[in-house]
């Protein structure tokens, strides 16, 4: 296992993202936050849309400025959702899910690679279980995480040898990503989900593998996750 460096995290001002910050602290490493909101916890932090792609890179390169020229790992927790019947959803919401969780995704990694190579470092990117089963109502986020799942993997093949490329797919986990959706979308009371610090665990071991040691993929949900499989 090696150590994990300097670590740059999407969505780490809440949820999955902030529990990953947390634990690359608690490990040793140094986290590097992008978000639209700032991180209760001090911590080298550019606030970006991930919506706006030349933000978004300009975050990652200023970030990796900052970090000297260094990132060890990349791990995208940003995400966003718009649930409800295709022709119920405005265009613009439908389409700022895609931008966010898949767009987003690509840019960041896009601008972090030089320095990943470098480093010989990791990325984790975050799918969903609803990135490898389709259900109603969710158009466009299984659209954007099956697009991440994709992504991933064929950038696993274009990687090989240079970059650690990790998929995650995560089942629900007990966070904010909820609060906002109309009740018959929110999981009910007595549904049974993931602690994000759990999972986030699950998100270090996979940045602390050395290189050429590939964790390709981890499905990591609750035990009656009923999303998957």
């Amino acid at each position: 296992m090696r150590t994990l460096g300097n670590i740059l995290i999407t969505g780490g001002a809440s949820g999955l993202g902030a529990a990953v910050t947390a634990a690359v602290r608690a490990n040793g490493g140094r986290p590097y936050v992008i978000d639209r909101a700032e991180p209760e916890h001090p911590v080298d932090f550019v606030r970006a849309d991930l919506a706006d792609t030349e933000a978004a890179e300009r975050a990652v390169h200023e970030l990796v400025d900052r970090a000297g020229g260094r990132i060890d790992g990349v791990f995208t927790a940003a995400g966003t959702d718009a649930c409800g019947a295709l022709d119920s959803v405005s265009t613009a919401k439908w389409e700022n899910v895609i931008r966010v969780n898949l767009i987003g995704t690509a840019a960041v990694v896009r601008a972090a690679l030089p320095a990943l190579r470098e480093s010989h470092g990791t990325v984790v990117t975050c799918a969903s279980t609803l990135g490898i089963k389709a259900v109603g109502d969710a158009t466009a986020y299984c659209a954007s995480k099956f697009g991440v799942v994709g992504f991933t993997r064929a950038l696993a093949a274009e990687t090989a040898g240079s970059v650690g490329v990790t998929l995650l797919i995560p089942g629900g986990m007990h966070t904010a990503f909820f609060d906002d959706r109309d009740e018959q979308y929110k999981p009910p009371p007595d549904a049974k989900l993931n602690r994000p610090e759990d999972v986030a665990d699950a998100v270090i071991f996979a940045l602390r593998q050395p290189p050429g040691c590939e964790v390709r993929e981890m499905v990591v949900c609750a035990s009656v996750e009923g999303s998957w499989p």
